[in-house]
């Protein structure tokens, strides 16, 4: 991959698809992550207001000082660059107390989770609309195209998405051409949204490598049957999160009428 171009590629297309939606710029929410960071400076290059976001809930202080210092960041180097911080602990917990009384549920945990990044993009949308901006996206080729892994009307709630179409590992490589901290590019990958230290590969049960080169595998129409031992183990996770997420990386199916029927 040629990294300077690819970089410049996206910046020219951030910047004409702004100025054609005639807005000033873009909105980011910053977590502390590669991909945020990746995604804000690709902002800032072009020149355009960037706002860059801070959503802590139940937050871990590495990742609130990883953004803090990203930030700073970009400040110091695009004059572009404003930046807000937003606590929604409250906000969340208050939300909690608004609902009914809830059974024990295994999805409990993961339903709050999601909760946590629609409140997200919603205060992401709130600035947008005051500011006029656009909500750049943070998601990369193998959670947007691949897993399925990001919330939907959470971080999948944007208007436009500059990284999709690169792998996680392509992103890496542009974070260390757009000098992104040293402390996020080793940082293990996390969504952050569950309180605790659980990394994407907890959940996810694999690496990213490991899922690109599962994503590879299946483009190649490669099938279960043709691994054995880990590499089978990684196709079957891959292959069955890519299933039963297709609700969120295909469009809304929308129930269209037939004419004799109108």
């Amino acid at each position: 991959m040629d990294t300077p171009k690819v970089i410049d590629y996206i910046v020219n297309w951030l910047k004409n698809y702004a100025n054609n939606a005639k807005v000033n710029g873009f909105v980011v929410g910053v977590s502390g992550g590669i991909d945020s960071a990746v995604t804000s400076s690709l902002c800032a290059r072009t020149g355009l207001s960037t706002l860059c976001v801070e959503l802590p809930i139940h937050q871990a202080e590495s990742q609130v000082n990883r953004a803090s210092e990203h930030i700073k960041h970009l400040k110091q180097h695009y004059k572009n660059v404003s930046n807000v911080a937003v606590n929604l602990t409250s906000t969340f917990e208050e939300f909690k107390t608004a609902l009914p009384e809830t059974v024990s549920s295994p999805k409990l945990d993961l339903t709050l989770a999601n909760t946590r990044a629609r409140l997200r993009m919603t205060t992401l949308y709130y600035f947008a609309g005051l500011h006029g901006l656009l909500v750049a996206g943070t998601g990369n080729k193998v959670e947007d195209f691949g897993v399925g892994f990001f919330t939907k009307y959470g971080d999948g709630g944007v208007d436009l998405s500059p990284i999709a179409d690169l792998l996680k590992s392509e992103v890496y490589k542009l974070a260390t051409k757009l000098n992104v901290p040293d402390s996020i590019q080793k940082a293990q990958p996390t969504d952050g949204l569950f309180g605790d230290s659980r990394t994407d590969e907890d959940q996810i049960g694999a690496t990213y490598d490991e899922l690109e080169w599962a994503m590879a595998m299946q483009a190649r129409n490669k099938n279960a049957k043709d691994f054995t031992g880990r590499q089978l183990e990684v196709y079957k996770i891959y292959t069955r999160l890519n299933n039963i997420n297709q609700h969120k990386i295909n469009p809304i199916p929308v129930c269209k009428i037939p004419d004799f029927l109108k």
